[in-house]
C-alpha cells in the first residue's frame, strides 16, 4: 500500500476494450482507479440535443469521432454555434454553459470526452447564458 493514499500503488497500464465501457465512462476512478482524469464516449442520436449544462471546475476536451455535432454556448452577447465534423477537437473551459446538438436526421454524432476530474460532473441549467464570476465561486 502507498503510505500517502488508501489505494494500492497504481503502476500498470489499464486497457479498456471497446464495448467494456461503464455507461459512458472508459477511464474514471470507478473503472480503472484514475485520480485526475475522466474519459468516455458519448453517442448523440440523430435530431437530438443535450440540455444546457456545464461541467463545474472541470475542463473538457472533446474529439469528434463521427457525425456532425454542433456545439452551442453563449459568449455574453449572443448564442454561438460551432459546427463540427470527424477529426475536430474542442476545449470547453470550466463553468462554461453549453449544449451539444446533432441536427443530422440520419447519422448519430459520436464524440470522445476527456475531463480533468476522475468522474463526470454535469450541472444542468434552465437556459444557456454566460456565468458571472460570482456564480463560479
Amino acid at each position: 500500500m502507498n503510505t500517502h493514499d488508501e489505494r494500492p500503488l497504481n503502476n500498470r497500464v489499464h486497457h479498456v476494450r471497446a464495448g467494456e465501457l461503464d455507461g459512458y465512462a472508459a477511464i474514471s476512478g470507478g473503472t480503472v482507479g484514475s485520480r485526475n482524469l475522466w474519459m468516455g464516449m458519448v453517442e448523440n442520436p440523430p435530431l437530438s440535443a443535450t440540455d444546457n449544462h456545464h461541467h463545474g471546475e472541470s475542463e473538457a476536451g472533446i474529439y469528434v469521432v463521427s457525425g456532425h455535432p454542433v456545439f452551442v454556448y453563449h459568449d455574453g452577447t449572443q448564442e454561438v454555434r460551432i459546427a463540427a465534423g470527424p477529426g475536430d477537437f474542442f476545449l470547453v473551459p470550466p463553468n462554461v454553459p453549453h449544449r451539444e446538438e446533432n441536427p443530422d436526421p440520419n447519422e448519430p454524432a459520436v464524440v470522445v470526452i476527456a475531463r480533468t476530474t476522475q468522474e463526470p460532473i454535469k450541472v444542468s441549467l434552465p437556459e444557456l447564458y454566460q456565468l458571472k464570476e460570482t456564480e463560479t465561486k
